[in-house]
């Protein structure tokens, strides 16, 4: 990779140094594993996927790496509802997407819809009211468990 394009986990690494925050490994593990994915994990997902790797990390450093990414909008937290909280990387070159989470099962399918992007839009422009960022997440049950 070039050094015009570094990568999530080193723009992350360098943002969070900048802001003064000791490195780790533990903060190295998080951040490795986040650049690997294309949506979002919740802070046990973190855990256990680290767990059978070189180094565990608890989970209570979990949160806290977490929660200094999103202190400098580094991640994205999505409410998957009955009290799930995900965290995905926000990516300046990744296609934004919004969620579909069953509310039975938990399964979280990601969707990206043009249309609805332009009727964000055009809300913001009817209302006048300049939306910087937004995040659609919607509920119901998956194929699997509608049946």
């Amino acid at each position: 990779m070039s050094e015009a394009s570094p990568t999530w986990a080193a723009h992350a690494a360098a943002e969070l140094g900048a802001a003064g925050y000791k490195r780790g490994a533990a903060r190295d593990a998080v951040l490795s594993l986040l650049d690997r994915q294309d949506c979002a994990l919740s802070a046990f997902d973190i855990e256990d996927a680290l767990r059978g790797g070189d180094r565990a990390v608890a989970r209570a450093s979990v949160y806290r790496i977490l929660d200094q990414l999103e202190s400098l909008g580094l991640v994205q937290r999505v409410d998957a509802g009955k009290s799930t909280v995900l965290y995905e990387p926000v990516r300046g070159d990744h296609q934004h997407h919004h969620h579909l989470v069953c509310e039975r099962c938990g399964k979280l399918v990601p969707f990206a819809d043009e249309e609805l992007e332009k009727t964000i839009g055009k809300l913001s422009r009817r209302v006048n009211f300049q939306v910087s960022d937004h995040e659609v997440v919607l509920r119901g049950a998956c194929d699997a468990c509608s049946k």
